[in-house]
């Protein structure tokens, strides 16, 4: 059995980053108004795609108690959230679940800042990497 899509698509995402930076619940014409200047965007489509997150458990919605024909939006799962689960999915798909290699496929051809290396040597030195989840040796060094 396939197992069910729990992660934005690209056009969602869309979606959920009107959300996130509005940081308070907005209804379905808010959201339309906001993504006004992407033409693939119609008011149609995003009352389509704000259904689709609402089935994957993104979205949830309350009916305005003043008019029951307005919907007001909230995301259920941060960006940092999504953003967790996208990156397990494609260390899953396409590097058979190694985020070491996933991660050097990523890095490999990237132009990067000093500061971009810096934050990113930051990151590594404050990870614990004893313990549980820990990838075996030899594996995920990305040669």
């Amino acid at each position: 059995m396939a197992r069910r899509e729990t992660t934005p698509s690209e056009s969602e995402w869309r979606i959920m980053e009107v959300l996130w930076g509005s940081g308070v619940p907005l209804t379905s014409s808010e959201i339309i108004s906001r993504l006004a200047g992407h033409a693939d965007m119609t008011p149609r489509m995003v009352r389509v795609l704000m259904n689709r997150l609402c089935q994957k458990q993104l979205l949830s919605y309350v009916v305005d108690e003043n008019d029951a024909r307005v919907y007001i939006y909230t995301p259920l799962k941060s960006r940092e959230e999504c953003l967790e689960e996208k990156g397990r999915r494609f260390a899953d798909s396409y590097f058979s679940g190694s985020h070491a290699n996933a991660a050097a496929a990523l890095l490999k051809n990237a132009t990067l800042t000093e500061e971009q290396a810096e934050e990113l040597r930051s990151i590594l030195e404050a990870r614990d990497f004893s313990g549980a989840g820990r990838e075996k040796k030899g594996q995920g060094q990305g040669r």
